[in-house]
């Protein structure tokens, strides 16, 4: 069974993601990997987010 999708959690990931895309030893490779995961979150974020503000417009 799948997780429920936590925005706090994944808001985390996203910010120890740009951290080590900043950092000088982070080889091309892994940055290349680290945006796509980044795009995932990014993209399960805003997925999220209408969700919520659909929820609360039908209140």
């Amino acid at each position: 069974m799948k997780e429920p999708f936590n925005y706090n959690e994944a808001v985390a990931e996203l910010e120890k993601i740009a951290a080590r895309v900043e950092d000088p030893a982070t080889g091309l490779d892994e940055i290349e990997r680290l945006v796509r995961q980044s795009d995932e979150l990014i993209g399960r974020c805003r997925e999220y987010l209408r969700t919520v503000r659909q929820k609360t417009e039908s209140l």
